[in-house]
């Protein structure tokens, strides 16, 4: 028990936190919905009502579909683009897919390699890109998500000021669903330029997402040759 945390620590880590913080989202959510609630004077909501609610399943949505959408758009990037001097980089000059020798692919896969890396064909070309496609499900679904629970909180305020309900086109061509789609992007992506950025100059000894302290600023890389 004791190696399996230790081996699989940074995974358990994230998820425990994780939870904890959407644990205390859902109270201090629930605290505000219901002091809501009583300034309208409106009775307050319970625990459950409330995360199964729209209000709640929209702030968690839309967090989710931009954090999935930064790494999706970084995962793609980091394809075709580099940045000279950051570990989040390949090395100039190693943009692209890789030939199926780098790659591991086929007659070149060890013995212990997924079985989908070994077989030729759509089994391949879909685990090659399983990833992006992942992390492009998840950011849509989640995107949905948050256009369908928005919709229902935008309409719920229109009513409560007299003004016609909208439809789910009407939602996600209006300024509510940008403004709370758009403030996240902006986040997100200021986020991964400054840890791209940082790292080429900044250091975090011991940290796999840093170069050694010692590695010259304009160094992509530190793999052996």
């Amino acid at each position: 028990m004791r190696r399996s945390l230790r081996n699989h620590g940074l995974s358990v880590f994230f998820g425990v936190i994780f939870a904890l913080a959407l644990l205390g989202q859902s109270f201090a959510g629930l605290a505000a919905y219901n002091d809501e609630q009583r300034s309208h004077s409106l009775p307050p909501v319970g625990f459950l009502d409330f995360v199964t609610s729209s209000e709640f399943v929209v702030d968690v949505a839309e967090n989710w579909q931009s954090e999935f959408l930064q790494f999706f758009l970084f995962i793609l990037a980091t394809v075709w683009l580099v940045q000279r001097g950051s570990p989040e980089s390949k090395k100039p000059g190693d943009e692209g897919l890789g030939d199926d020798e780098e790659q591991l692919l086929g007659e070149h896969a060890p013995a212990d390699a997924p079985k989908w890396a070994r077989v030729a064909g759509w089994r391949r070309t879909l685990y090659s890109n399983s990833l992006l496609l992942v992390m492009g499900a998840v950011f849509l679904a989640s995107w949905a998500a948050q256009a369908v629970a928005g919709r229902v909180t935008y309409n719920a305020e229109q009513l409560e000021h007299g003004q016609a309900p909208v439809d789910l086109l009407g939602y996600v061509t209006s300024a509510d669903f940008w403004n709370r789609t758009l403030q996240n992007w902006q986040s997100e992506f200021l986020a991964v330029g400054c840890m791209v950025a940082f790292s080429i100059f900044l250091r975090q000894r011991g940290s796999s997402e840093s170069k050694p302290v010692g590695t010259p600023h304009d160094e992509t890389s530190t793999e052996a040759e």
